[in-house]
This record gives structure tokens, C-alpha cells and sequence, in this order.
């Protein structure tokens, strides 16, 4: 019987109405139709403070980027959906990875949820470009992290336009790119999940 994926989803936003929520969406109901296990999270119910070598020293790793580590280690796959600031990422979505990407242990155990992971990447713009600078600046970051990040992503251009009032992507090549992007999610989670039990 074929492993069931756990995959994670969250926004690089938590603005009301962001492109990036809707696109996230969007992915968790496509994951979904293709037989995965969604978890659909908001960055916002993990508030952190701003990456500090001093805080970390005095107060070690805050207890939220604890929560959305064990959150992302206790899935096979994340999807992270993106907006786009200044070309690149939003300080939010960055803040939370860096936090993360800190965590070495959790009390006398080796911990790096970021390590070894898959993820799958989307972006949204306003714009006819479509966060394509902000989604290179993520999978560059995510790389550095050591996470496997799959090649097919979706970008999702002129965001006010992009979904109809169910929120579904209008433009079928849209559609079949996060299709493509999920499937791919899926599948390579599915075999690292193998190959880690094995």
C-alpha cells in the first residue's frame, strides 16, 4: 500500500486576502485531491521575535520556532507559498526559517527539522512577474538549509485576477502547474519517506 504523505502548508503572509493565502489554498486543496495528509497553518499563530545571537544565548530557542520545527519535522513534505517584497522575501516568511534553521537540539536530542526535508514552492505577485525574483531568493535559502526543494514551482502573476470567487486559479496553465508542483511534492516525499524507514 503506498505511503500516505503528511505535507505541511503555510503563507509567507497573514495579510487579510493575501495572494499568497489564496494560492496556499489552492495548494492545500490540490495535495489534498491527490491523496496527501494537509496540515494548513498561518505563521501568525507562531509569532516570533526578530533573529537575535543575544536573545538565543540568553533565553535560547523561542518556544514557537520550537512548535513550527516539530510541526515540520513531524511531516514528510512542506509547501510554502510566498509573497514578494522588494524582490524577495517577506520578513515574516524569512524571520520564522531563520529561527527554525538555528535549532540543533531539544533537550539531550539531536533536532534539525529543516534537514533532509522536501519542500515545493509557490509565489504571487500583483504584478505580471509573479514573485519569480522572491521564489529564487526562497530556494536559494532553503538550499542553504539543507532542505531538498523540488524543481516545479508555481508563480501566480496579477494576484487580484488570478482566482475566480471559489478560489480557483482562472488560467488552466496555472491550474497545471500546481498540479505538476504537487505531484512532484508528493511523489519525492513519498520516497524519502521510504528510504528513511528502509
Amino acid at each position: 500500500m503506498a505511503i500516505v504523505p503528511r505535507i505541511l502548508v503555510f503563507a509567507g503572509s497573514v495579510r487579510s486576502g493575501a495572494f499568497s493565502g489564496k494560492t496556499a489554498d489552492a495548494a492545500q486543496k490540490e495535495l489534498a485531491l491527490q491523496g496527501a495528509e494537509v496540515t494548513r497553518i498561518s505563521l501568525g499563530d507562531y509569532p516570533l521575535p526578530i533573529v537575535d545571537e543575544d536573545l538565543q544565548k540568553e533565553r535560547g530557542i523561542p518556544e514557537n520556532a520550537m512548535k513550527l520545527g516539530w510541526l515540520i519535522a513531524t511531516h514528510d513534505g512542506v509547501l510554502i507559498a510566498t509573497p514578494e517584497y522588494n524582490g524577495s522575501l517577506p520578513p515574516l516568511l524569512k524571520n520564522a526559517i531563520d529561527w527554525v534553521s538555528l535549532a540543533r537540539h531539544d533537550g539531550a536530542r539531536s533536532f534539525r527539522p529543516l534537514a533532509g526535508k522536501v519542500a515545493g514552492l509557490c509565489s504571487s505577485s500583483k504584478g505580471h512577474f509573479a514573485g519569480i525574483r522572491c521564489i529564487n531568493h526562497l530556494r536559494a535559502v532553503l538550499v542553504r538549509c539543507q532542505m531538498e526543494v523540488v524543481t516545479p514551482e508555481c508563480s501566480v502573476p496579477e494576484g487580484s485576477n488570478a482566482f475566480d470567487e471559489d478560489g480557483n486559479f482562472r488560467d488552466e496553465r496555472l491550474r497545471q502547474s500546481m498540479e505538476r508542483l504537487c505531484r512532484t511534492l508528493i511523489e519525492t516525499s513519498r520516497m524519502l519517506s521510504v528510504r528513511i524507514e528502509a
